[in-house]
């Protein structure tokens, strides 16, 4: 410690006088602890001195031990070496004798398999030379495993000749087992009763002779077989198309009689099934001949029995030999066709159907894998072998179906009641249901016929067909008047309709959709039965499109007449003296009449169309009702302000009809976006009736805010029906015009004709959205509301003369007031 700490520490032991006593004794115990240290330290030096020592000692022994190792690892080494030595001087001679004898053994083995191979090749010869089939089969056998072993002694000319002399005996086995084969088939079998055992055993050499010696000799029995065929069946008599049966019996009666005497042949070679194979080609070749020599039109009926029965052959030897598979479901397919999205399936049916697709899945799989296992030509198809030469010559078979076909549509739709039975659940003509039974009758005769050309021509005659009832769907619709007297009675173009019309188009609309889904299905279950290269050209699109075509102008129609029976109405309401009206009753009786004939019409038609197109319907009638009543007030003559008021109340009763029309229909699934559509279009009549009840001040600015989309004109013709003169209108024109003809907003387009939607699509008719009208400047809405303040005095005689005068014309743009 410093110098002022050791003074603290003195003073802190001897803070008194008194305490120095106690110095003496801490004294001499301090000196006994320096003595203590300095033992400690003296001890600590000489360990340390002693312990460098011992180390030292200690490593130079470690380093004596060290050489001593390497001393005796060298020593070690030296002797190894020596080892070696002593034992490669010793095996060098065992070295010698072992590949010495490693030759020995190796020259004597390739020694006795020569004799055993000069023995053999002998033992052949004299076999072959006596016709010893089953002896020589068994030595064909051994000589050629023993050839196996010489093959690296190919240039030696000792096994050079041996393989020559093989050789020849291997030709001359061949040339004997052909001379005796010859004999087969000549009735040489039934003389020699050992012939046909000489023949089996003949067999096997041809198994042990090369493979090509067997494709050879069945080719060539399979040919000498056919000869007598070939000879019979290209003679004048028997070259004929209704022959053909002929020759499938001719084949199956020989094998029947020489199945006994084919047994000798091995199952392996299959000869029975290459012989068939064979016979396939040359009547094919054969009756190709006879198709292309004929120089009319073959008879249809021998044609389609000529090929009936090959058919019938090719599914015998397809069953037979297991060569190509038929579709299961070809039947199933087609009765399917008018079963499907347009009827109720309960779930047990669904079931149903695809356990069997299921079943028939696993029985083909089965069916392949016995045939991987057990068919001699797996790869081989039997079916259409023959039968497909018949294809370029089905012309006639098609042009028979479509007249057959076409005659039966024309009877049918003679035969039509255009009625349906009581308790019928569709509501669907029965031409429509018979025509597609034919159709499905004609596609099964085919598709067992052909999958091919022919299929895909008799498709194409089903398309004419279908297009045909199309039009005969169309012609049947009621049509508007024509002619001089109707144009000058005004009725041109206008379609008059009774309840049994309108009960008939609902039949023709439900035809016609039955149709078209049917029409649809019938292309799917043709492209699954036909052949893959013509599956893509299959499509009914084009006779889709007719059909709907045909429900769109049914539904157009039936639209057109109701719009001709509410002529009387809106007549009758042109009639009413509205500038006279004392006072404001009841709904007019015009009004009575639209209720009653929409009552009658309504829950028929909803009772017979579909939702979809019931609702197509209602929005073609709201688009040409609406507009119709807006324009038939511009042909009232002059209209008292307690007119308007009773017009307004009218129109307000005429909203309600309409909007009750999907409830008497019991169709009101879609009924929200109709009710929309009707409010809308209604809702522009009402506007005019407020214009005409507005006070004349202020009836320019009413006009505008209520009818923004107004036009000067249409201005000019509600001033004469509110009873102004000439002179007093020019004044209000005149602002009028100054200010524009309405305030710019948007507009609200009127409907577009959609096409009807198509049950494919089942895609529901969207009205377009209503919108509400924009607030202009507030002292006009005020002014507009104050309805019942002012009045008319004058008729609108200039209106009504234009109107009546574009009645008679057939275009311009007041007749689509008259046409919507």
């Amino acid at each position: 410690m410093d110098k002022s700490s050791a003074l603290e520490y003195i003073n802190q032991m001897f803070p008194t006088e008194a305490s120095l006593s106690g110095v003496e004794p801490l004294m001499q115990k301090i000196h006994s602890e320096i003595r203590r240290v300095d033992a400690g330290i003296l001890a600590a030096v000489r360990q340390q001195s002693n312990s460098g020592t011992k180390a030292k000692e200690d490593l130079a022994a470690a380093t004596r031990a060290v050489e001593e190792l390497m001393y005796k690892i060298r020593e070690i080494k030296t002797k190894a070496e020596q080892s070696e030595t002593m034992v490669q001087e010793i095996c060098r001679d065992i070295k010698k004798l072992d590949f010495a004898k490693k030759h020995i053994t190796t020259t004597i083995t390739a020694l006795h398999r020569l004799t055993m191979l000069v023995s053999a090749v002998e033992q052949l010869q004299v076999m072959a030379s006596k016709r010893q089939y089953k002896e020589a089969a068994a030595q064909l056998e051994a000589v050629n495993q023993l050839c196996s072993h010489f093959e690296a002694y190919r240039d030696v000319p000792k096994i050079t000749e041996l393989r020559e002399k093989f050789k020849n005996i291997k030709q001359i086995l061949k040339s004997h087992v052909f001379s005796d084969f010859s004999s087969l088939g000549t009735g040489k079998e039934s003389e020699e009763t050992n012939l046909l055992q000489q023949l089996s055993e003949a067999c096997l050499v041809v198994d042990a002779l090369e493979a090509s010696v067997r494709e050879e000799l069945v080719n060539n029995f399979c040919s000498r077989e056919l000869t007598s065929y070939e000879q019979i069946f290209e003679g004048a008599e028997l070259a004929k198309l209704d022959k053909t049966e002929r020759r499938y019996a001719w084949i199956k009666r020989r094998m029947r009689t020489n199945e006994e005497i084919w047994k000798i042949f091995p199952a392996s070679w299959h000869v029975s099934y290459r012989l068939c194979i064979q016979f396939c080609k040359k009547t094919r070749k054969q009756l190709e001949d006879i198709l292309n020599n004929q120089k009319e039109k073959p008879d249809v009926g021998t044609l389609l029995l000529a090929l009936q029965r090959t058919l019938e052959f090719e599914d015998e030897l397809a069953e037979k030999f297991g060569g190509g598979t038929r579709g299961r479901e070809v039947g199933n397919e087609i009765e399917d066709i008018g079963r499907g999205e347009n009827t109720t399936q309960s779930a047990s049916d669904i079931r149903k159907k695809y356990e069997k697709k299921l079943a028939a899945h696993q029985g083909n799989a089965t069916e392949e894998k016995d045939k991987e296992l057990s068919v001699p030509g797996a790869g081989f198809n039997f079916r259409g072998i023959i039968s497909s030469c018949f294809e370029p010559h089905l012309t006639v078979y098609t042009e028979l179906e479509e007249k057959t076909l076409m005659e039966n549509l024309e009877k049918l739709v003679q035969e039509e009641t255009w009625d349906i039975e009581e308790g019928s659940q569709n509501n669907v003509l029965s031409s429509s249901m018979q025509l597609f039974l034919i159709i499905k009758r004609s596609l099964k005769r085919c598709s067992a016929l052909t999958k091919n050309q022919t299929l895909f021509n008799l498709f194409k005659v089903f398309q004419r067909i279908l297009k045909a009832y199309a039009t005969k769907l169309f012609a049947r619709l009621p049509k508007g008047g024509t002619g001089i007297v109707a144009a000058a009675t005004g009725m041109d173009g206008q379609i008059k309709t009774s309840d049994r019309d309108e009960r008939v188009i609902c039949y023709i609309v439900n035809s016609a959709e039955y149709c078209h889904n049917t029409s649809g299905e019938l292309a799917e279950s043709v492209s699954k039965i036909i052949d893959s290269q013509f599956a893509d050209g299959v499509d009914m699109s084009e006779v889709q499109d007719e059909f709907s075509a045909v429900i769109t102008r049914a539904l157009v129609t039936l639209v057109h007449g109701l719009e001709t029976k509410f002529d009387t109405e809106m007549a009758a309401m042109t009639r009413l003296p509205w500038a006279t009206l004392e006072s404001v009753g009841d709904q007019s009786e015009y009004v009575n009449g639209i209720n009653m004939i929409l009552a009658t019409s309504i829950p028929i038609l909803g009772s017979l169309l579909s939702p979809i197109y019931f609702q197509f319907f209602l929005d073609k009638l709201a688009s040409s009702l609406g507009p119709r009543f807006y324009a038939n007030i511009f042909k009232c003559k002059q209209i008292s302000e307690t007119g308007a008021q009773q017009m307004l109340l009218d129109t307000q009763a005429v909203k309600t009809i309409l909007l009750d029309i999907p409830s008497l229909g019991h169709q009101t699934s879609r009924a929200a976006s109709y009710s929309k559509f009707v409010s809308r279009e209604m809702s522009k009549a009402e506007a005019l009736l407020k214009v005409i009840l507005s006070p004349i001040d202020s009836v320019a600015d009413t006009y505008r805010a209520l009818l923004p989309e107004g036009t000067p004109m249409e201005f000019q013709r509600i001033l004469e029906l509110k009873g102004l003169k000439k002179a007093d209108q020019q004044s209000i024109l005149d602002d009028f015009n100054k200010h524009g003809p309405g305030i710019t907003q948007p507009s609200i387009p009127p409907p577009a004709v959609t096409p009807v939607p198509t049950a494919p699509t089942v895609a529901l008719i969207q009205n377009p959205a209503s919108a509400g009208l924009l607030v202009p400047r507030e002292d006009v809405l005020t002014r507009a509301a104050a309805l019942g303040r002012g009045a008319a005095t004058t008729g609108f005689k200039r209106f009504l003369a234009l109107t009546e005068a574009a009645k008679d014309r057939k275009d311009g743009p007041f007749r689509k007031l008259f046409n919507a």
